[in-house]
């Protein structure tokens, strides 16, 4: 559905994309990430035929997007991070402008209107003026204009940017609804562990190079991110003065060579085993005589399960544009 071949585009000194080449096939939901200026929107740009690139080519189900951008637009949803909305119109007249302006014959309008609308959960506010929406409610709207054309490609730049808990929520079961419906989507978001629990594959870009694009669970195996470990300490008592502080933990096990990480986070302590040479996980019990050996309080001592920040953090250098 989105094919990417040797994408290079600069602005002036800045390079924004970087040889980048990408495929994402149907009933995918790609999740697209990197920090700020990473290239993430102007991929995104070239794909929906608002921007063209310096070399390289972006096909969208078989069309090239940047000669033939007329019909890739009639096959393709864009929702960029920032969505203007129009005042002075309610939300059923302003899919109603959208729907005349994608061509959609006069009679069918209402219906159309209507199944994005129940689609979308807006169908209450179908009356209400847009510019009285809150933020989570105009992102839904967004999505409901759309899909007015019936698009088979939705690229969706940091839509859940600004929503409080429940919008996000709500937004994340209507993109997997689409998923379901058979869309491709391509998603941007800073939001990764909302993005791990619905993607099916995800890409990561840092100053316009691909680093990585696949599973979820193969960004974690490229990773190497190996045995997470949370420590919590008891604090040491007045008859205790040489027991452990949270610092001295921290200071110790930061300069084993066996661990790959350690981390503080609050009263905890968060510590990455690298996988053994052959692959399998390591033995967390030295860590655990470490510290007792060397007079700790053990409060808590418990595996962690990886998170898509762990790995997006290892197989990123944090370089910006």
């Amino acid at each position: 559905m989105i094919e990417i071949k040797g994408l290079n585009k600069r602005f002036g000194g800045l390079v924004a994309l970087d040889n980048l080449s990408l495929s994402i096939g149907p009933g995918e939901l790609f999740g697209f990430i990197g920090p700020n200026g990473a290239g993430k929107s102007t991929t995104m740009k070239v794909l929906a035929g608002l921007l063209s690139p310096d070399s390289g080519s972006a096909h969208v189900c078989g069309i090239d997007a940047v000669r033939e951008g007329e019909r890739v637009k009639r096959l393709l949803g864009y929702m960029p991070d920032f969505l203007g909305v129009y005042d002075d119109l309610t939300v059923h007249e302003y899919l109603q402008f959208f729907a005349a302006a994608f061509g959609i014959e006069r009679a069918k309008r209402r219906s159309t209107i209507d199944s994005v609308l129940q689609l979308t959960d807006l169908t209450d506010k179908q009356h209400a003026m847009v510019d009285s929406l809150s933020r989570g409610m105009q992102q839904r709207l967004g999505v409901a204009r759309l899909l007015l054309h019936d698009p088979k490609v939705l690229l969706l730049d940091e839509p859940a940017s600004g929503l409080d808990p429940r919008a996000r929520i709500e937004l994340r079961e209507l993109l997997l609804e689409l998923r379901r419906m058979g869309k491709c989507l391509m998603v941007s978001s800073h939001i990764l562990s909302e993005l791990a629990e619905m993607v099916t594959s995800i890409g990561i870009i840092e100053r316009g190079k691909l680093l990585f694009a696949g599973p979820v669970a193969e960004a974690m195996s490229r990773a190497r991110l190996g045995q997470t470990i949370a420590i919590s300490l008891e604090s040491a008592g007045a008859d205790e003065p040489e027991a452990l502080s949270l610092d001295r933990a921290h200071a110790l096990l930061s300069s084993d060579k066996r661990l790959t990480g350690v981390s503080r986070e609050g009263e905890q302590l968060i510590v990455n085993l690298a996988d053994a040479e052959d692959g399998r996980p390591a033995s967390h019990h030295f860590v655990l005589k470490l510290l007792i050996d060397s007079g700790a309080r053990i409060a808590a001592f418990e595996p962690r399960a990886a998170k898509l920040e762990d790995a997006f953090l290892r197989l990123t250098k944090g370089v910006v544009n």
